[in-house]
């Protein structure tokens, strides 16, 4: 596995909300979804190679899939795993840039 591939093996995608929006702004914090496995450690190789950034600190937090129901069966959402990476000051990323 190159190095790209696991840069994406180990980053899904942005999490975009208001929430993380109002974190950007007063924290200079970015909300990632991330694999499963993945470590602090991955996270913060994987956007510093990625976006050309300097990571200060990173949290990460399993997320419980929620139980819906549709029409007469109950579901389950999937577990999954989201980073908070907290960027050093003077440094930005635009999630909002389409790939």
């Amino acid at each position: 596995m190159s190095a790209n591939e696991k840069i994406f093996s180990v980053l899904r995608a942005p999490r975009v909300s208001e929430k993380t929006a109002r974190l950007q702004e007063v924290t200079n914090q970015y909300v990632f979804e991330v694999a499963s496995t993945a470590t602090k450690a991955d996270v913060k190789a994987a956007v510093e190679q990625l976006f050309d950034v300097k990571v200060e600190s990173v949290n990460v937090v399993n997320v419980k899939g929620k139980s819906k129901a549709f029409r007469n069966s109950i579901g389950r959402r999937g577990n999954w795993r989201k980073a908070y990476v907290r960027l050093t000051d003077g440094q930005a990323i635009d999630v909002s840039a389409t790939a």
